[in-house]
């Protein structure tokens, strides 16, 4: 199968969670032996960053400006067995019109993989610049990065005909056990880029806990964050990993923390690829709490949460053996059903019974 693709970035991993995901999705899609094409507008930000340079097992279309490769992209559409738009492409409104206006027999689905962040800009009757006035109805298919009322809210709101969960994922090869690297070494780490609607939590489970607690060591690693964050002594920073670096910047920590986006986390049912990500290494977690959480991981089992300071350093004060029980059981449960190679499979049966467009997948 033939499969189009105009999404934010593949190439770089800097500053945004989609790389990795279509990475892992790319690798996975590739075994089942499809080929992916995938459009990216080659930004100075991203190309300054860029630690991907062909797509695994299928194309890396870098374009300058979508006047100078529609002519390309409508030729690889109207050949493909499934066109995808993702939230966040820079050409996401042309990309629509040109995906939804094409012959051939192509699928035609709308990836979101920011739908909380999507839903509340509609909600505060703001743009979102790669959803047009017309909304989604016009897809096949809305997959989306977030379960549960998202699903509902997409329909509703912008008028999906056909939706489906399509959640994170981890690629096992890339992401395991490695040996501990000195740099990286922890008694709580944390591996995100900065936002400012996480700093609330941030503060109250990871920097409280530092202040708390000054002969630990706490690492941060990631990027954009500012100059007033509140550091201590005792935290320390990485800038920007690629994510080859993260099975031994997880490795090495002797817990590592999840964070949610405040919308994300207000909608719920939206994990985020760090927490797979970290289960494959197989450290444990501990994660701040959100509605449908226990779908993924089950908390006190395979998961550790909290929701203030106190229980941040309970966590903390866990014996290395409990720890050590509750990473082996991640690990297992993300082995099982959270890999991009099970994310495919969700994938093809969204695609089923949407019609004749989808018939090259049910066949591969």
């Amino acid at each position: 199968m033939k499969i189009v693709v105009f999404g934010l970035t593949v190439s770089s991993s800097w500053g945004n969670g989609h790389a990795t995901l279509w990475r892992g999705l790319c690798r996975a899609l590739a075994r089942r032996g499809h080929r992916v094409v995938f459009y990216e507008r080659d930004v100075p930000f991203y190309a300054a960053n860029r630690d991907l340079h062909a797509v695994p097992g299928g194309e890396l279309v870098l374009y300058g400006d979508w006047a100078e490769t529609c002519r390309r992209a409508a030729a690889d559409v109207s050949d493909a067995d499934l066109a995808i738009v993702t939230s966040y492409c820079p050409d996401g409104l042309a990309a629509t019109d040109l995906v939804l206006g094409a012959p051939g027999r192509a699928a035609r689905v709308f990836y979101d993989l920011d739908t909380p962040v999507t839903l509340s800009r509609i909600a505060r009757g703001e743009g979102t610049g790669y959803i047009g006035p017309a909304g989604l109805g016009g897809f096949d298919l809305v997959l989306s990065y977030t379960g549960g009322a998202a699903l509902d809210a997409l329909r509703t709101r912008l008028g999906a005909r056909r939706v489906a969960p399509l959640y994170g994922h981890v690629d096992p090869e890339l992401h395991r056990p490695a040996p501990a690297a000195d740099r990286f070494r922890a008694d709580l780490s944390y591996l995100g880029t900065y936002a400012a609607d996480r700093q609330a939590a941030l503060e109250t489970l990871f920097v409280e806990p530092a202040r708390q607690r000054p002969g630990m060591r706490f690492l941060i690693g990631g990027a954009q964050y500012p100059a007033d964050f509140p550091w201590t002594p005792n935290i320390f920073f990485v800038r920007h990993l690629p994510p080859p670096e993260h099975p031994a910047f997880f490795s090495s920590g002797r817990l590592t923390l999840n964070v949610t986006r405040e919308a994300m986390a207000a909608m719920g049912w939206c994990p985020s690829g760090r927490l797979f990500e970290a289960a494959a290494c197989g450290v444990p977690i501990l994660s701040d709490t959100w509605e449908g959480l226990d779908a993924f991981f089950e908390p006190g089992r395979e998961i550790l949460t909290a929701t203030g300071a106190d229980e941040a350093l309970a966590a903390l004060d866990a014996a290395d053996a409990e720890l050590a029980r509750i990473a082996r059981a991640a690990r297992e449960r993300v082995l099982a059903e959270h890999t991009s190679a099970r994310r495919v499979l969700d994938l093809e049966a969204a695609l089923e019974g949407i019609g004749r467009r989808d018939a090259a997948l049910v066949e591969a």
